[in-house]
């Protein structure tokens, strides 16, 4: 597995990485051997970036628990990255949409995710969504008093615009930017420039559009009650055929390079600069083997010019519902 340095203070990972989410989130239940065999496969083929979150339990640490026991026997070998700045004491309904990234709640989350995770530091720790209640001078400096208590390695935000970028930057050095990109959704290329200007990496969260990049893609309505895709934008009428008709598109030319169309999309993505990482998730042995393998993947300039003639602006659809798009200042 190729290695990519994220940032100017020393992070390197694996070029794809790992997104725990969907273990226990937003795509339907799974079971704990599942993500455990999930997450164990993925550190056999290489894979040193594992992504979680207070969030993804729901309130109960589920998700960050699952991987710390998956990761245990292997743990000093990888980088664990978790997230704070969710309000997880609301009722589980309403987690997501209740910030708090005060100093003291940023403390709390950080131990009890020390907690649920079984280790003694974790190496990334993002804001996970801007807080317009708290200065990002106050977050950044909390966050570099952890860092320099030991418990924390690494310094990001998620979902952040430049000014906060900047603003974060100046008090504690930001490693990195995880924000949603893919073919399907490329608004973050705007940001893109003040990344390289101040050094920082980029990790890309739903690098396959939430599971639509792979070709398996179903109408709205056929996925369980609890699966996401059914409220989503690109799986509603209209959109989903235009946006079914561009991956079958994709998935042709993925063919004639011996490649799978999710492979073709995750290797655009380590195309667009080499501080860029994604991070998809699965529960799949084989797809995450097919994921891994997109690291090898090389794309010509003629390809990329083929993908960019196949979605020249990303895809069709809003990547959230209206009132959820997270505002970059």
């Amino acid at each position: 597995m190729q290695h990519r340095t994220l940032g100017s203070q020393g992070l390197e990972v694996s070029a794809i990485g790992y997104g725990a989410m969907g273990l226990t989130m937003a795509y339907g239940s799974a079971d704990e051997g599942t993500g455990i065999a999930a997450l164990r496969r993925a550190y056999e083929l290489g894979v040193t970036l594992f992504d979680t979150a207070e969030m993804y339990g729901l309130g109960t640490g589920s998700n960050e628990a699952l991987v710390g026991r998956a990761v245990k026997g292997f743990r000093e070998d990888v980088v664990l990255a978790t997230k704070f700045g969710v309000d997880v004491s609301v009722p589980a309904e309403r987690i997501g949409k209740a910030l708090d990234s005060r100093p003291d709640s940023i403390r709390r989350a950080a131990d009890t995710s020390l907690r649920h995770l079984g280790v003694d530091h974790v190496d990334i720790l993002y804001q996970h969504r801007v807080d317009p209640e708290v200065p990002v001078e106050e977050v950044a400096g909390t966050v570099k008093e952890l860092i320099e208590a030991g418990k924390v390695k690494y310094f990001g935000l998620s979902e952040a615009g430049p000014e906060t970028i900047r603003r974060a930057h100046a008090v504690q050095p930001v490693s990195v930017l995880q924000t949603e990109y893919s073919l399907f959704e490329r608004d973050v290329e705007q940001i893109l420039p003040v990344l390289d200007e101040l050094g920082i990496g980029f990790v890309a969260y739903s690098p396959l559009g939430r599971g639509f990049i792979t070709g398996t893609a179903e109408p709205a309505g056929r996925y369980g009650a609890a699966d996401v895709r059914n409220t989503d934008p690109r799986w509603q009428p209209g959109n989903f055929e235009r946006n079914a008709e561009a991956v079958g598109r994709l998935a042709e030319l993925a063919a004639a390079k011996g490649a799978t169309v999710a492979q073709l999309a995750l290797a655009w993505l380590l195309a667009r600069g080499g501080h860029i990482v994604p991070i998809p998730g699965s529960r799949s042995p084989q797809r995450i083997e097919e994921n891994v393998g997109s690291a090898d993947l090389a794309l010509t300039g003629a390809d990329l010019d083929a993908i960019d003639e196949i979605l020249p602006r990303g895809g069709f659809g809003a990547r959230y519902t209206e009132g959820h798009v997270p505002t970059w200042i």
